[in-house]
């Protein structure tokens, strides 16, 4: 049985390849190439009677500065954005390289000098030839006019952006705007438009093929497959979860005919298992990262304790961002009403956030205080489920506190900031 790609699956798909550095200077590759060549359309219609003349002369210097400057700047690029991945995987997390590597800005910057020198090249090599008449060689400079201020536009915009790609708080932030457009997902849609669960027993397991994390989950494919084989698929394994031969991805309830069961492994193809988790259907793994970054900055051989409390500032933003009310709440009538697929726990999710924090910064009295006072946010304007999360870890972390420090003064800071 084969299914129609998803416009799901497909945003997943594409997403991928916006984290591919060929994706984009391949296609203005192409595009230049076309670009060089489509003046010569010109030649065929009344604009050659119009349009001025160009020496060919000054169309060939004009190309050949733009052809041997490209090379240089474009290479340069590279190095520079080599350099700020590096810095990305060193100052904060390897986590987070993905999301410094989809960078669009230099992703555009690198597409727009590689394509530059393809199109000098393409055209300096049709002027010599003598490829273009009066008006094709009209249309070819003002067209190399354009991508010549193109180049500068965006090597002046990228020199700006490139100064701060890869540096700490850059980073930061591009987790926590990935981080939120996940939370705004799952906010809209708890149960990604499945049914929620409500069948507590157990029937046949789907385990996965291979030993890695839950990427992505084609819901619409199990849909489909449900109602050919008129049971319910329970999901057992949530993005970010990582799948192992013990554990099942899913559970089948009902009683499909012998052919559906040996046709189960379409079931788990509908899970995407990859060895890294991706931040795009995980809104927990942003907050894992966030977490990893303070846990780095509050080591002995870093000792920033300003980040780890900027992290704390950001988890609460995240959190507050989780509490509020979506105007688009999901649909009554599920789209998938043939999957249940579980919510995210809170519990969990305070989990990744915070135990790490509580735990690295147990002995820094700056860090627990402001740890507490976060908490205590989030116990106030919180729900039950957040309240009781909130409390729970600003009192494990006094613990670690009590353990961790040794200056009376400091442990009674951390206490007073927890009990206000």
């Amino acid at each position: 049985m084969s299914y129609l790609v998803s416009i799901d699956r497909l945003r997943f798909k594409l997403n991928r390849f916006s984290e591919r550095l060929w994706v984009k200077p391949m296609f203005v590759c192409l595009l230049s190439v076309v670009a060089a060549l489509v003046a010569k359309l010109a030649d065929s219609t009344l604009l050659t009677h119009i349009l001025p003349t160009i020496a060919e002369e000054s169309i060939e210097t004009l190309l050949s500065i733009m052809a041997a400057s490209m090379l240089v700047i474009a290479t340069f690029s590279v190095s520079s954005m080599v350099s700020a991945y590096a810095s990305a995987s060193s100052t904060a997390t390897p986590r987070s390289f993905t999301l410094v590597m989809a960078d669009d800005t230099s992703q555009n910057a690198l597409s727009t000098f590689v394509g530059a020198f393809i199109f000098s090249i393409v055209a300096l090599t049709a002027v010599k030839n003598h490829y273009f008449d009066t008006a094709g060689l009209f249309i070819l400079f003002v067209l190399t006019a354009i991508v010549f201020s193109m180049v500068i536009i965006t090597f002046v915009y990228w020199v700006d952006c490139i100064a701060r790609l890869g540096r700490l708080g850059s980073t930061v932030e591009k987790v926590e705007r990935t981080t939120a457009r996940a939370f705004e997902l799952r906010q809209t849609y708890p149960t990604l438009r499945c049914a929620p669960v409500t069948f507590q027993g157990r029937s046949r397991p789907v385990f996965a093929p291979s030993i890695g994390y839950v990427q992505h989950i084609d819901v619409s494919a199990l849909q489909a497959w449900a109602e050919q084989a008129q049971v319910q698929i329970i999901v057992a394994a949530l993005p970010g979860m990582l799948a192992t031969p013990d554990k099942a991805l899913a559970y089948i309830s009902g009683h499909p005919c012998d052919q559906t069961w040996n046709d189960c492994k379409k079931i788990a193809e509908s899970f995407q298992i990859g060895r890294a988790r991706l931040f795009d259907d995980d809104p927990r793994f942003g907050l894992v990262v966030l977490s990893e970054i303070a846990g780095r900055a509050l080591s002995p051989a870093v000792n920033d304790p300003g980040t780890a409390i900027d992290i704390i500032g950001t988890l609460l933003r995240l959190f507050i961002q989780w509490n509020e009310p979506i105007l688009a709440k999901e649909e009554q009538m599920p789209k998938y009403d043939r999957v249940e697929m579980p919510e995210l726990s809170v519990h969990d999710m305070f989990d990744d956030a915070f135990t790490s924090i509580a735990r690295d910064g147990a002995s820094t009295v700056e860090v627990s205080v402001r740890l507490q006072k976060a908490l205590q946010t989030l116990a106030s304007v919180g729900d039950a489920a957040m309240r009781d999360a909130a409390k729970h870890h600003a009192k494990m972390a006094l613990e670690r506190s009590r353990i961790s420090m040794q200056m009376k003064d400091d442990l009674a800071a951390a206490i007073a900031a927890g009990s206000k």
